[in-house]
């Protein structure tokens, strides 16, 4: 049985979450979905990694430990992998950051904005500001009107922070992205995964929110990404 956390991205929610658990949980495994302190201006990266350890560490997990990162959660995963033994670190239409960038540096940086109307142009949708709508498309009505009890304001503290890694931790990592993901478009995914981890993606059904909208296809997506990584245990 593998413990997985589950990193949720801006709002910090661990309610993001709430569709795969049991999902997962068929599937034999621990999850763990965090809450963040999103609203919060004074927690950052380091506070967000913090909260995310405890987090393991309340759930009794040792030993076999996968992380995954959605969204804004691509900041706080390898944290998370830089401080403990994981064996595997999952990005799931993540930010994926360099050494010594900000969160807000990376919007520019990689084209997100470009990439987001061409998407839209592309697909004969206007070019605009409705985020809600490029993050809601794909979601059933009822569970994204659900989700209104459990939003949370995203201070822009993390954002305002250098990524302090010097490199990427060295773990096995995958990279996920969803199809008709909207606000990080799949076109993007793929050329930040290849030019700043080496990477190729893995194609998920589902938009930006994919756990909300295809949790059982995305907890199967997981389930084969940790039989095709074999745990060792430590040896001593």
């Amino acid at each position: 049985m593998s413990t997985v956390l589950l990193v949720p991205g801006a709002g910090g929610r661990a309610w993001y979450w709430h569709r795969v658990v049991p999902e997962l949980e068929r599937a034999g495994h621990h999850p763990v979905a965090v809450d963040l302190p999103a609203d919060d201006d004074s927690a950052g990266l380091r506070a967000y990694t913090d909260v995310a350890l405890a987090a393991l560490d309340d759930a009794g997990a040792d030993g076999d430990v996968v992380v995954v990162g959605q969204s804004m959660g691509g900041l706080t995963a390898p944290l998370v992998a830089a401080r403990r033994p994981v064996r595997l670190l999952v990005l799931l239409n993540a930010m994926v950051p360099r050494p010594g960038e900000t969160g807000g540096e990376w919007w520019d940086a990689v084209g997100q904005a470009a990439a987001r109307a061409d998407c839209a142009r592309e697909q004969g949708r206007p070019v605009g500001d409705d985020v809600e709508a490029d993050f809601s498309h794909d979601v059933a009505p009822e569970v994204w009107a659900a989700g209104a009890a459990h939003a949370s304001a995203q201070s822009g503290t993390p954002f305002t922070e250098p990524w302090p890694l010097a490199a990427w931790p060295d773990v096995p990592t995958r990279v996920l992205a969803g199809r008709d993901d909207r606000f990080f478009p799949l076109p993007l995914q793929r050329r930040v995964a290849r030019e700043r981890l080496g990477l190729d993606v893995d194609e998920v059904p589902g938009g930006h929110l994919v756990a909300l909208s295809r949790p059982v296809e995305l907890a199967a997506h997981l389930t084969a990404c940790l039989r095709e990584t074999r745990h060792t245990p430590p040896q001593g």
